[in-house]
């Protein structure tokens, strides 16, 4: 047999130990993959629900100001629809931003505020490292040790992902079950308390981001590098 035969012969055989490789490494991250899917949702439903208003719905009487008889209090601020304190006619939303330094402020609006965005950061790392770990072993680079690592640090982070979320919209559905109230200042033009309130939809989707993001990083921490694969060991 010539040299050249041999060098395509070894070629051939190196290709096809490197399909081989391939192939163990992504039959074994399936549930990684859907990991990056579950993640990727659940991140995106914590940014939305972190950027809604309407996390409690509260219902009073006066509707002088508040037309509509309903305002929406969120983590950032609390809007209602007026008829008179706007445009005097005209049907718009009134919102007041809450400041740093409003003492009124219950703490599970603070906490919110703080751990929603530990949370976002969290997420963002989170698919990061998953896309790196998952970038490897579709491109055929068969390093234990680093692919692990990554799906344990993405992991990590998609599951204090949703403990940061899991908090605020906890704390925050108790006081709405407890109807709590509000001090706010007449600079809100929102009553002290409402007549009622009731969840809004921030609640839920932060619920089903928690949801998602403890899979996700469920289904990271799973993962299981095939042994009969011809790895590199190299870190």
């Amino acid at each position: 047999m010539s040299s050249a035969q041999n060098d395509i012969l070894r070629w051939f055989r190196s290709d096809r130990a490197d399909l081989q490789t391939m192939s163990s490494l992504t039959s074994t991250s399936h549930l990684q993959l859907a990991a990056f899917a579950l993640g990727t949702i659940g991140w995106i439903l914590c940014t939305i629900s972190m950027g809604l208003v309407e996390w409690r719905v509260w219902h009073v009487d006066n509707t002088t100001i508040i037309s509509s008889g309903i305002a929406w209090v969120g983590i950032w601020k609390v809007c209602f629809i007026s008829y008179l304190h706007v445009s005097s006619g005209y049907k718009e939303q009134f919102c007041h931003k809450f400041s740093g330094y409003d003492s009124f402020i219950p703490h599970e609006i603070y906490v919110a505020q703080g751990l929603l965005l530990i949370a976002m950061v969290m997420g963002l790392l989170g698919l990061t490292a998953t896309v790196f770990a998952l970038r490897n072993i579709y491109m055929g680079i068969s390093r234990k040790t680093l692919i692990t690592h990554f799906f344990l640090l993405g992991g990590f982070f998609y599951i204090f992902a949703g403990l940061c979320v899991l908090v605020p919209v906890s704390w925050n559905f108790y006081s709405v079950a407890q109807n709590q109230s509000i001090a706010f200042p007449p600079s809100y033009y929102m009553p002290s308390s409402p007549t009622a309130q009731e969840v809004g939809a921030a609640i839920p989707i932060g619920i089903i981001a928690v949801i998602l993001l403890l899979l996700s990083g469920t289904f990271s921490l799973s993962y299981r590098f095939p042994i009969t694969t011809n790895t590199d060991m190299k870190s």
